[in-house]
């Protein structure tokens, strides 16, 4: 798909797009950690991926930067969704909160994010990381700063 077709459609088209068809010719996060985006719907965003040990700390469990960019995608793509055609964000800010660690075997964590607020210039959002057991990661809030339209 050109950048001028990707540019035309909405957020919740363009993760909606990303989400079937989960493109591999154009360099991504996604495609470097293997995230996947499992539930994406107008304010919400769901992401997972399976922990390696190519994701450990010096201790050997999941580095805690893994953890935030799960966040910080699940909630910024959450953001996205309720944007439409031509308008972008930038995260501001970014809280996470660590409570317990995951390991590095092949673990599914999944990250949850849902807008909270969506303004013209700034939107807030929150997010959960949990593993295949329900059991929760860490959790954070974001702000988010929209980019207007250009041209």
């Amino acid at each position: 798909m050109s950048t001028e077709e990707l540019s035309a459609m909405s957020g919740l088209e363009l993760m909606r797009w990303v989400q079937s068809e989960q493109p591999a010719d154009f360099p991504s996060l996604r495609r470097l950690l293997g995230m996947r985006f499992d539930e994406v719907e107008h304010g919400r965003s769901v992401v997972s991926v399976d922990t390696r040990p190519d994701f450990a700390n010096t201790l050997g469990t999941v580095h805690g930067g893994i953890a935030a960019t799960l966040l910080d995608t699940a909630m910024g793509c959450a953001v996205h969704t309720t944007l439409p055609a031509g308008v972008g964000y930038t995260t501001l800010e970014l809280k996470v909160n660590y409570v317990r660690a995951a390991r590095t075997d092949g673990r599914i964590l999944s990250a949850e994010g849902t807008v909270i607020h969506c303004g013209r210039r700034t939107a807030t959002a929150e997010g959960r990381v949990v593993d295949e057991r329900g059991k929760l990661i860490a959790h954070a809030t974001t702000t988010c700063l929209i980019l207007p339209a250009t041209g």
